[in-house]
């Protein structure tokens, strides 16, 4: 399959603002993607959603959520197109300030999370749950949705039983339902987003290939590759490096302070690290010196493994018919593992998809997509990635891509022919 080619000067150009060529559309990423939640919820019974989930407010918001003590931010987004969001007294009044875009923004009171489970008493996050759904209830009256069904985002039982106090009926499915509709076939300026991360990611692999030398702890390596990402304007929310053993299996407490040494694997994982809130999942492995003929032959069957998978992946074609191009439970070392069955092997080899958050629409598994099939549809984005052990050590790959209309484009660019040799 002749894999997606991408047009003269397509794609990644620079992270800045500039006034001479046409990047990412701010604007625009913002409109596009409330207008495809808005669509969504128009097609059902719902009158507004109630959004707790970080990812789902900054879908709708623009909002750099990046964590917090939970429910100290929530948004309400109404039919109409009107947006209520709900932060902290410092977040809300720089927001106020810095996002002329959102037009109603109020002080949150955090029913849910860290603040009422440190308060000691359940006066307290009685209090602070019913006080937070009031304010919604308020909110909903303002804009005349009070009677009408309210979608919400997440289970908690509490908050939905503080919202039913309140008069408002409440659904969780079909907002979620919504909302992974929406997100999961990507604009073109969220795509952009995801090329710009992945270049960003591949700044940080050279950064790998030029620090890294034998002696040098597994941290140091890592902190020069994050040093490289923050340079570039990334959110680093994950990732890490390891080498030697510690590559097989994947190492619990992730980068370490070993030392690597000569003849060693090494292994760089940029998952989680964002551009405007877009998530990567992008692997590569090096080696320390010339690779051995047991290292080489392992890289290329990982590689081939991942490179059988992309030729599946197109428009219409299902995920139970995809996943049969992972390997099977020999393939995948359940002996080594002691495994009997491949929801056992959870991330090691599978497709995942990618946007505000690392695991979206679609998951490509031999652990579930035999029984469970999705179909995939044009604009949805993922990353695929394999494995294979090589004596005590181990190799990963990984590529980042776009389902396009007859295959998909590859995002990621690093050299993945062969290992990455770091020459000592």
């Amino acid at each position: 399959m002749t894999f997606y080619e991408r047009e003269f000067m397509e794609g990644t150009r620079g992270t800045q603002a500039v006034d001479w060529e046409q990047r990412i559309d701010t604007q625009r990423l913002r409109d596009e993607r409330k207008e495809r939640a808005l669509e969504r919820l128009r097609e059902t019974d719902l009158s507004a959603m109630l959004f707790v989930s970080d990812p789902n407010i900054r879908y709708v918001t623009g909002l750099a959520m990046t964590g917090g003590s939970g429910a100290d931010h929530y948004t309400l987004l109404t039919e109409s197109g009107d947006i209520v969001h709900w932060d902290t007294a410092d977040h809300a009044s720089n927001q106020r300030f810095n996002c002329p875009w959102l037009h109603d923004i109020r002080y949150a009171c955090p029913g849910l999370g860290n603040v009422p489970r440190a308060s000691g008493r359940n006066s307290a996050r009685d209090f602070l749950l019913s006080t937070m759904a009031e304010g919604i209830a308020e909110a909903m009256d303002d804009y005349g949705v009070a009677d009408e069904t309210l979608g919400v985002d997440v289970g908690n039982r509490g908050l939905l039983a503080a919202l039913e106090d309140q008069g408002l009926e409440t659904d969780v499915e079909t907002c979620n339902a919504v909302m992974e509709d929406a997100r999961k076939i990507k604009t073109d300026d969220e795509i952009e987003c995801l090329r710009m991360v992945a270049s960003i990611c591949e700044a940080g692999f050279q950064t790998i290939k030029d620090a890294a030398k034998p002696g040098m702890r597994e941290t140091e390596v890592w902190g020069e590759a994050v040093r490289e990402l923050w340079r570039h304007g990334a959110f680093v929310g994950g990732g890490y490096l390891t080498a030697g053993p510690n590559t097989w299996p994947k190492h619990q407490a992730n980068t370490t302070d070993r030392a690597i040494r000569p003849g060693d694997l090494v292994y760089a994982d940029f998952y989680n690290i964002g551009y405007l809130g877009y998530r990567s999942c992008y692997y590569r492995t090096f080696s320390m010196g010339e690779p051995t003929q047991e290292q080489r032959e392992a890289y290329e069957t990982a590689r081939d493994n991942l490179y059988d998978v992309l030729e599946r992946i197109e428009p219409g074609a299902t995920t139970d018919e995809i996943a049969r191009a992972f390997p099977d439970m020999e393939g995948e070392h359940a002996d080594y593992y002691g495994a009997d069955d491949h929801w056992q092997m959870t991330t090691n080899h599978w497709a995942h998809g990618l946007g505000l958050q690392l695991y979206e629409v679609p998951l490509i598994w031999r652990g579930l997509s035999p029984d469970h099939p999705i179909e995939i549809e044009e604009g949805m984005t993922m990353a695929v990635e394999t494995q294979e052990p090589a004596g005590r050590q181990g190799v990963r790959v990984e590529e980042m891509v776009v389902v396009r209309e007859n295959g998909v484009e590859i995002l990621s660019q690093w050299p993945v022919e062969e290992i990455t040799v770091i020459d000592h």
